[in-house]
């Protein structure tokens, strides 16, 4: 059964969750082997963390409104996605890994917020801007007269 279907399936049974939550733990999984430079297997803390720093990169200061809108309102919202597609064969899990992997690891609300504040600081240590931002110069008119 591909993705989709296995989605609809589960969604049929248990519509707590939108099927563009499941695509995008998916995605956020992916996004995390590959920034831990792993494949296979990653802890539900490791994933937590890819996906809150996936979300932002994908959705900005709407990141939170954007799971929200899925169903996703904490971190065992997500353990619930990802045992869904366990309990499909989808996703695969070692004897040590458990739906407590996901409890409280950290609050939605304060993970998505000031977001706009972060994304644009600059390196304080450096005095440059932020990676791929360039300053802007302001042109001054000559003084009339």
């Amino acid at each position: 059964m591909n993705f989709e279907k296995t989605v609809e399936n589960i969604f049929s049974k248990d519509s707590r969750y939108k099927p563009d939550a499941y695509e995008f733990v998916a995605a956020a999984l992916h996004f995390s082997q590959k920034k831990l430079k792993r494949q296979g297997h990653i802890l539900g803390r490791e994933l937590l963390e890819g996906l809150k720093e996936f979300a932002i990169e994908q959705f900005g200061p709407m990141a939170k409104t954007v799971l929200n809108h899925w169903g996703i309102y904490r971190t065992e919202d997500v353990g619930n996605i990802v045992f869904n597609l366990i309990e499909k064969k989808f996703f695969f899990r070692t004897e040590t890994d458990s739906l407590d992997d996901f409890k409280n690891v950290y609050d939605f609300e304060s993970a998505f917020s000031d977001i706009l504040e972060n994304m644009g600081k600059s390196n304080p240590s450096s005095g440059e801007p932020p990676a791929g931002k360039k300053e802007k110069k302001i042109l001054q008119k000559p003084p009339i007269g």
